[in-house]
């Protein structure tokens, strides 16, 4: 069986408060993209994983596609499967693949071995690879809160504009963006924003990392400022790491470094 875990981006995101257990809580909306890997999956005699594309970081029995099998096979003992992963998705871009990765081979798993899981119950395995993965297991645009873990339903949709998601080879890891946070209550309430007219976002919906992580890398302000530019509706850094994108009404070019893995794509969410 293959399938193809896509991205996500935020759309918005405020660093509410620090928590007790060091995590922080947040506010922003998942919006998924199409950017995406491509993950395989088949019966085997013997537990496999392999990899190719962009080289992944750690050993390979962190990688959360493994750990999910694990997961699922310690309550189903599931028969050994032979995994490909072929990556594509940036890492440390902010644009979740590595957690889309591992709740597809959940959705992947339920399907292969007709486990007859119900989206709760995948939901419930995909909270403990990680507090974004269950976002991927419906794969639709959420409110989310707490550290990324609890979703709401929020009426917002991009169907039909056009973006370019535009990646400069920067890789900015969960714990340096969180260095430099100084959470606050947000002036405006995100979802009533991000309900509201588009025309508004440029000025009042922000991605908080931004603040400090762009006078660390001035790179990612002139990407920003180049989309807008080119007459981008809303243009944003994505989550905590480095991937910036533009939502625009009408397909658009732009040129730019060779450098750049640039994404481009009608919305279809």
């Amino acid at each position: 069986m293959i399938v193809f875990p896509n991205a996500k981006i935020n759309l918005g995101l405020n660093i509410v408060e620090k928590r007790p257990d060091g995590y922080h809580n947040i506010e922003s909306c998942f919006y998924p993209v199409g950017w995406s890997d491509v993950l395989e999956v088949i019966p085997s005699d013997t537990l496999k994983f392999t990899t190719s594309g962009i080289p992944i970081p750690g050993s390979k029995e962190g990688n959360l596609c493994l750990k999910a099998f694990e997961l699922i096979s310690k309550d189903f003992h599931l028969s050994p499967v032979r995994v490909h992963l072929h990556k594509v998705i940036p890492i440390g871009a902010g644009l979740g693949g590595g957690s889309s990765d591992g709740a597809w081979m959940i959705k992947v798993l339920n399907s292969l071995f007709d486990l007859g899981l119900s989206v709760d119950g995948m939901h419930y395995y995909a909270q403990k690879l990680g507090a974004d993965c269950p976002f991927f297991i419906e794969n639709k645009p959420v409110m989310t809160r707490g550290i990324g873990n609890v979703f709401e339903p929020v009426q917002c949709s991009l169907k039909g504009l056009y973006m370019l998601l535009i990646y400069p080879d920067i890789a900015i890891s969960t714990a340096e963006a969180y260095q430099g946070v100084q959470p606050k209550t947000p002036e405006h309430p995100l979802l009533s924003l991000l309900e509201g007219e588009r025309q508004i976002w440029k000025d009042k919906v922000h991605n908080q990392f931004e603040t400090h992580l762009f006078k660390k890398y001035p790179l990612l302000p002139q990407i920003k400022n180049t989309l807008y530019e080119h007459g981008a509706i809303y243009a944003s850094m994505t989550g905590s790491g480095s991937c910036v994108y533009g939502i625009f009404e009408k397909e658009t070019s732009i040129d730019w470094d060779p450098a750049y893995k640039v994404f481009a794509e009608r919305i279809k969410y």
